[in-house]
């Protein structure tokens, strides 16, 4: 009797164990340890950059960051993390949440999943004005900079096969690069090389944007897979933005008429996540 009571208790045990696991998910740990960790670049401006004044991690996207944790109710956590490091670091679960300039695509789809697009951008080549670069198939042949671990190599690679394109671990470091005449473009996402571009002062006259976009880029958080609950209060955290006309008075924080970058309006809304 007493045996056939403990393979009871131990197949109950068990059983109560599986259901546990069963429920407990990424959202459920987020609130128990009480805070949420965002993986963002800060060296993107203005999406996420460190405040030189107070030394604190702000931006477009960390106010967004803190929107969803205030909807949860935990304390908000900022990691800086490397452009190609983006997706291990979610994967490997040292973030929760990637807030970090990180372009929704297809062949990402296959490894994390995304919110709503935050954002929508194209990407462009920036060249000084004394290249003689006039548009984009001018390229060929030539060393082209930008960031590594983004869509910008393979966008660029595709417009002009020829081309020979040096990466860097930043943005800025490749933006230098330029400056320092160690190649003839230097690709980013517009919105970027505007604000770049703003940072130069009257030295801005010396550089110009071509004009063709290499390619349009939705860009979103990235999730871990298979995570509902938390894709479902990050999304409504979004889509709530969208409704009460937070996210348009977010975005014109950082991008709008008084901003550097100078946007009149926003070119997309915060309402899906199909791309």
């Amino acid at each position: 009797m007493q045996t056939r009571t403990r393979k009871f208790l131990a197949l109950l045990i068990a059983a109560t164990a599986f259901v546990s696991a069963a429920h407990a998910d990424q959202l459920d740990d987020i609130r128990k340890k009480g805070e949420i960790v965002f993986g963002v670049l800060g060296t993107d401006e203005p999406n996420s950059f460190v405040d030189p004044k107070t030394r604190e991690i702000v931006g477009y996207e960390v106010d967004l960051a803190k929107a969803i944790a205030a909807k949860i109710g935990v304390k908000p956590v900022f990691k800086q993390i490397a452009v190609a490091a983006r997706i291990p670091e979610l994967q490997q679960g040292r973030v929760d949440v990637l807030a970090a300039s990180l372009t929704h695509n297809k062949e990402r789809e296959a490894q994390i999943d995304f919110s709503l697009t935050t954002f929508v951008t194209g990407q462009k080549v920036m060249v000084k004005a004394s290249s003689g670069i006039a548009d984009v198939p001018q390229l060929a042949g030539k060393k082209v900079l930008t960031v590594k671990g983004g869509t910008q190599e393979a966008n660029v690679r595709k417009a002009v096969p020829s081309v020979d394109v040096v990466t860097f671990e930043t943005t800025q470091q490749a933006f230098q690069a330029l400056q320092q005449g160690k190649g003839a473009g230097y690709v980013n996402d517009e919105a970027t090389l505007i604000d770049d571009l703003a940072k130069l002062g009257p030295a801005k006259k010396d550089y110009r944007i071509l004009p063709t976009n290499l390619s349009t880029e939705p860009l979103a958080l990235g999730l871990r897979k298979n995570e509902p609950a938390l894709k479902k209060v990050v999304d409504d955290t979004l889509a709530g933005l969208e409704q009460s006309g937070e996210a348009d008075k977010i975005f014109l924080k950082w991008y709008g008429p008084t901003t550097k970058l100078q946007f009149d309006k926003r070119s997309f809304k915060m309402d899906s996540d199909k791309i």
